[in-house]
């Protein structure tokens, strides 16, 4: 007997098949409050880190797809335990949902999280990345990345960023989407929240900037840079505790905006002596 939060869609014209090609659009997922992720490293990710999705895609006819691999498994039986529902379809119309031409096996619909920045407590790490008007999503996706890796306790988006739980974000982070907090606010909402209590806010600068290397960094460090063309607008720049600058040996004046925030999050990890 077929378990009831199991079924199988053939048809791409099938009303869930739009609902969920439709989470690819900023407008409905902020509509719906959810979002997509694919593969099954990544939903493993996600699992192992207390986030099951609510609904789970699987291609059964793809190669590599459900047969017996015991991660699959697990998920799926996870998510039928809690009351989730499984999906079987082609890897076509998986495709289609996902928007890839050669989609992963797996793909899952999860709820967005809450993005306010209340929810922060800044003193559970030592170092926080800080995004202002960050547009592209792999960036951002880069960036949550970059904080799983170094320990950090999440990712604040001040103004205009991209939106971290589409689908290119959600992919460029590689599961540190479930494992890294996202705040979301505009800087006059920021700045004033975080001069409540501690927390050293610092800028990738070359305004009244010394060397990054060697720099009087603090706990909590935030860790902030600035949009991929414009950089931090000046007032920005202003109100931060501390401006550091990265040499530039060639003729690029700047490095990437994701590259920028691990270079400086790694040299405040080491003078931090972790």
């Amino acid at each position: 007997m077929a378990h009831p939060g199991r079924r199988q869609i053939t048809g791409f014209s099938n009303p869930t098949v739009k609902a969920l090609r439709a989470l690819r659009e900023k407008k409905h997922r902020k509509a719906s409050g959810k979002f997509l992720a694919e593969g099954l490293r990544l939903l493993t990710d996600a699992r192992e880190s207390g986030h099951l999705p609510e609904v789970l895609v699987m291609a059964a006819e793809h190669q590599g797809g459900r047969g017996n691999h015991p991660l699959l498994a697990a998920l799926e039986a996870d998510v039928l335990a809690a009351g989730g529902e499984v999906i079987e379809t082609s890897p076509d119309i998986l495709g289609k949902i996902t928007g890839k031409d050669n989609p992963q096996a797996v793909a899952g619909v999860f709820a967005e999280f809450d993005t306010g920045l209340a929810r922060l407590n800044l003193l559970c790490a030592d170092i926080w990345l800080v995004a202002q008007a960050v547009r592209d999503p792999g960036n951002l996706g880069t960036m949550l990345r970059t904080g799983d890796a170094v320990g950090a306790g999440g990712l604040i988006l001040i103004d205009d960023c991209a939106d971290p739980f589409s689908v290119e974000a959600v992919r460029a982070s590689m599961g540190a989407i479930f494992t890294q907090s996202i705040a979301q606010a505009r800087w006059d909402e920021f700045l004033p929240w975080l001069r409540q209590g501690p927390g050293q806010l610092v800028a990738a600068s070359l305004r009244d900037a010394v060397p990054y290397r060697g720099a009087a960094y603090r706990r909590p460090c935030l860790v902030l840079v600035g949009n991929e063309s414009r950089g931090l607008p000046e007032e920005y720049e202003a109100a931060c505790d501390l401006r550091v600058t990265i040499p530039m040996k060639g003729r690029a004046d700047s490095l990437n905006a994701a590259v920028a925030a691990a270079v400086l999050s790694y040299e405040v990890l080491a003078s931090f002596g972790d």
